[in-house]
């Protein structure tokens, strides 16, 4: 070994040693190294004994300092540190991000643990448990030792439910049938708590609105035989009158209008309005009554019902009219055993104006700014409708690939009326606490692309939006309407067109009718799930019944046109299906597919260019420009101009995976794997390779890159850096490759490496 490899091993032994954490502790500390917990004797099952263990040490406090290879880094890291000056900067944030001050063995109490290990084993059915606690001295450090000797764990032989005839106990008796305490099940004192908790969740669902879990008691009778007990539940002698007793909905009176500087005890006035079971007191009639007969689900006479109070309360916030929403119960002065049910509700300002600034980008690796001035009416014809009138102006520029000036300069406007309710002949019952809406939008949009053409676009939509519950959302337009037409279209665009007969898909006048409808299922908002899912799948129809009605055919030159444009007729159906998995901490797995199809027929021989499917970009395979994969094992970079790359196909499928970790407070970084490509359907002559096939797994491109997010809560921008290990459109067994990347060879870069800049995360 040479003089400085005999430096650099002192060094590093110098600084394992330091790791340890040991060195320079206050006097009389001792550093706490953890626990060892045994769980002993033969009373109970090895795997019985086996889970308690892992029990255990999830609730034994103080943890350690975290260890590595038997050194601790961030201890060492903590005392690096010193003592900042000030709660910033970057001695603060190393010392109390990436640190971790040390755990000492006085702060340890042995007794209170050990207690606590025994009662959590005999709240569990172990009654009788025995414990010790100990410690070990090694040097500087202290490790704790406990000795659990659980005896044999009691079972359920019998769950007694009240037999008194009264109307309380026999609305508890049959609640016995989803009995959380089943026979034969351990003894564990949280399902008691639980089944208390679900016992008085169905008596509010019957009546009983006073009533709560602490009026019942199980108690346990041990003596019945060995190792067995008898749960019996029972209401407490002390329960008041009130709580016992069963409450129907007399009066529902509503303040639509409603200050805090109303007085709430007056109930009648010249202006309160009798409408079915309900008094409306609305002094400036700002509401119709009818929208609360489809918001309140009490009607006269009703038992209270917990589900139904929530819901009428989530429908009333659902509407997005009123700024507060309070609710309130009392005793009826007039008849016994009846509720007043009270409503009082602050509107929000009718009117409002805003602007806004957004930062955004989009598929085609385009990024820019868009300015956006909204007007509002929420409540336009007195029935909570939201009518909003906006114009907006923005410009794109693409920041990835070659741009040689080509951006994109837009401006339009757009109108969507909403209404609270579903608007049809047909009658729809809807028990959701979120309210259907049916939406009508009218909007028109200019785009010039520098250089090349301008398109304008009209689009109309009708339909209806409704959810199930905060996880499934449904969307259904009856009809959807595009009609596209470019204008000043460049020679420079032309020529390209000359060369390539598919670019001039882009700038064809479009008409696009027909109904839509998709569906979105999630429970990413359940923050505590290991595992959430997102799924989003849709159908696009257009011109399928005026196809059939006309008999249009293209193949036999039946081409049908509506205001001498050839209208689009085609099926098309697509998929995303996303799943988020936890690692724990700030760390994440996200992974996604998406899968479509579309098929053209009747009046058109093809789908029109903007309901075609496309890959590459910012959202999608990171490693390729925007729309510059496929179709299929095709090279559009071998007849189309750099910033002209818009392949497009009639399938696509897309795979990626991405793993999500916290680097330093609001910066966050990801490494990722995308995969996918699209195809045609029928064959084309400018395009071999390009027809979808059974071999299209292997005609799949596949990038692989690195990236940055920066999380500003109102914002997260991304950067993304990736090359393609894949690439479909060359020769068969030379596609992967993977062994020609070239980090350090610039030619290799200049050729392979993509920067995305995005808004907001890929999926």
């Amino acid at each position: 070994m040479n003089k400085n490899s005999i430096l650099y091993l002192l060094f590093t032994l110098l600084l394992i040693a330091a790791c340890s954490g040991t060195k320079n502790l206050p006097d009389g500390e001792l550093l706490y190294t953890g626990a060892k917990i045994k769980v002993e004797g033969d009373a109970t099952p090895k795997k019985e004994r086996k889970a308690l263990k892992a029990e255990f040490e999830a609730i034994v406090r103080p943890k350690p300092n975290g260890s590595f290879l038997g050194q601790r880094p961030k201890l060492f890291i903590y005392k690096l540190a010193g003592t900042p000056k000030k709660q910033k900067g970057f001695r603060y944030w190393l010392k109390t991000k990436v640190g971790e001050a040390p755990v000492y063995y006085s702060k340890v109490d042995l007794e209170y643990n050990k207690l606590v290990l025994q009662n959590h084993a005999e709240n569990n059915g172990y009654f009788n448990t025995k414990s010790t606690a100990d410690s070990t001295r090694h040097g500087k450090t202290v490790n704790a030792v406990y000795n659990v000797i659980p005896n044999k764990q009691y079972r359920i032989r019998e769950v007694q439910f009240p037999q008194d005839s009264t109307v309380l106990s026999t609305a508890i008796s049959k609640t016995k049938r989803r009995t959380l305490l089943k026979k034969d099940q351990g003894y564990n004192l949280a399902t008691i708590k639980e089944e208390r908790l679900r016992i008085d969740a169905r008596l509010k669902e019957k009546g009983f609105y006073y009533f709560n879990s602490d009026y019942l008691k199980v108690q346990v009778d041990s003596t019945v035989a060995d190792y067995q007990v008898d749960l019996i539940v029972k209401v407490k002698d002390k329960t008041p009158e009130q709580s016992q007793t069963q409450y129907r909905i007399n009066d529902i009176i509503v303040y639509p209008n409603y200050s805090i500087n109303m007085d709430s005890t007056v109930t009648a006035s010249a202006s309160a309005l009798k409408h079915n079971d309900m008094t409306i007191i609305d002094d400036e009639n700002l509401f119709k009554p009818r929208i609360f007969d489809r918001t309140l689900y009490f009607k006269k006479d009703d038992f209270y019902n917990r589900t139904n109070h929530n819901l009428s309360l989530n429908r009333l916030v659902n509407l997005g009219t009123f700024k507060f929403v309070k609710n309130e119960f009392k005793v009826a002065d007039t008849i016994g055993n009846y509720l007043d049910a009270y409503y009082y509700l602050t509107p929000l300002p009718k009117k409002s104006i805003g602007l806004e600034v957004l930062a955004k980008t989009n598929s085609a690796n385009y990024t820019g700014t868009e300015l956006n001035v909204n007007w509002s009416n929420r409540n336009v014809f007195k029935g909570a409708e939201l009518l909003t009138i906006s114009a907006f102006g923005g410009l794109e520029v693409q920041v990835s690939g070659v741009n040689n000036g080509f951006n994109v300069y837009r401006f339009g406007t757009e109108a969507n009326l909403v209404w609270p309710r579903i608007i049809s002949p047909f009658h729809f019952l809807f028990s959701s606490g979120f309210v259907p809406k049916t939406k009508a939008t009218l909007g028109y949009e200019f785009q010039n692309r520098t250089k090349l053409y301008s398109l304008q676009t009209f689009k109309g939509s009708f339909g209806y939006l409704w959810k199930e519950n905060e996880r499934k959302e449904h969307q259904f337009n009856i009809t959807e309407i595009t009609y596209a037409s470019p204008q000043n279209v460049t020679p420079l665009y032309q020529e390209q067109i000359d060369a390539n007969a598919s670019l001039g898909k882009v700038i064809e006048k479009q008409l696009i009718f027909g109904p839509t409808y998709s569906y979105t299922y999630t429970n990413t908002i359940e923050k505590r799930r290991k595992h959430t899912f997102y799924y989003k799948g849709g159908v696009d129809l257009s011109g399928n019944i005026t196809g059939l009605a006309t008999g249009a055919n293209l193949k036999k030159k039946d081409t049908i046109k509506v205001f001498s444009v050839p209208f689009s007729q085609f099926v098309k159906v697509e998929s995303e299906f996303r799943h988020y998995l936890k690692l724990g901490g700030e760390k994440q797995l996200a992974s996604r597919i998406i899968a479509g199809a579309g098929f053209a027929y009747g009046n058109s021989n093809e789908m029109p260019f903007i309901k075609q499917f496309f890959n590459g970009g910012t959202n999608s395979i990171r490693a390729f420009r925007a729309r510059s994969i496929g179709p299929g094992s095709f090279d559009g970079t071998a007849t189309t101009n750099a910033f002209l790359a818009d392949q497009s196909g009639d399938l696509k499928l897309e795979l990626s995976t991405e793993y999500r970790a916290k680097i330093y407070d609001f910066v966050k970084g990801a490494l990722f794997v995308d995969a996918g490509n699209i195809w045609l359907l029928k064959d084309n002559p400018d395009k071999p390779g390009a027809k979808f096939s059974k071999d299209f797994l292997n005609e799949l491109a596949v990038g692989v890159g690195a990236g940055l997010r920066f999380d500003f809560s109102f914002l997260v921008l991304r950067t993304d850096l990736a090359f393609p290990i894949r690439k479909p459109y060359l020769p068969e067994g030379d596609r992967w490759v993977l062994d020609k990347v070239s980090l350090g060879n610039s030619s290799w870069r200049n050729d392979n490496l993509v920067f995305n800049l995005a808004i907001g995360y890929p999926f």
